[in-house]
């Protein structure tokens, strides 16, 4: 896929690329987490008593630790796929939303689901979830507009 797209279809599909690679990364995400809390699960449920009882206590409380902060994690991962369900990339918009591509030149933002930065496409994308400090930072901007991302400013070239 070139960049950066030109015509509106060529932004739309671009954008429906984007929020297919989110959808691909998040399972992973989801199956990852559910795989790890099954294994913790199952850490707990098989430790054998032994005659160091504080030893057994303390190996099941921390499987149990494990599997709690696993199931955090899974229930984080499962919110965050039902926000993207609801992201529409048909729309051009004129300004950043969920959904909207922010194009920074070297960088760009794709406000859909909190990946952190990926490599798509041979460039750096940032996909932040629609509620992240950036994202809110961005509601208000237009291309043109400066923004700081970390200690750097950033220049908005284009919205879609």
């Amino acid at each position: 896929m070139s960049y950066p797209p030109s015509t509106s279809a060529e932004k739309i599909a671009y954008k429906h690329a984007l929020l297919s690679f989110c959808m691909e990364q998040l399972l992973l995400r989801i199956d990852t987490a559910r795989h790890n809390m099954n294994a913790a699960q199952q850490a707990a449920n098989q430790e054998e008593k032994s005659s160091a009882g504080d030893k057994y206590e303390t190996s099941r409380a921390m499987s149990h630790i494990d599997k709690d902060m696993h199931a955090r994690q899974l229930a984080a991962q499962l919110l965050e796929w039902a926000n993207l369900q609801e992201t529409d990339t048909s729309i051009l918009y004129n300004t950043p939303a969920k959904g909207a591509v922010i194009d920074c030149g070297e960088t760009s933002i794709f406000i859909a689901a909190g990946l952190g930065k990926q490599a798509f496409s041979g460039r750096t994308i940032l996909f932040v979830s629609p509620n992240a400090p950036l994202a809110l930072q961005l509601y208000s901007k237009k291309a043109g507009d400066h923004f700081l991302l970390g200690k750097d400013k950033k220049t908005i070239h284009a919205i879609y």
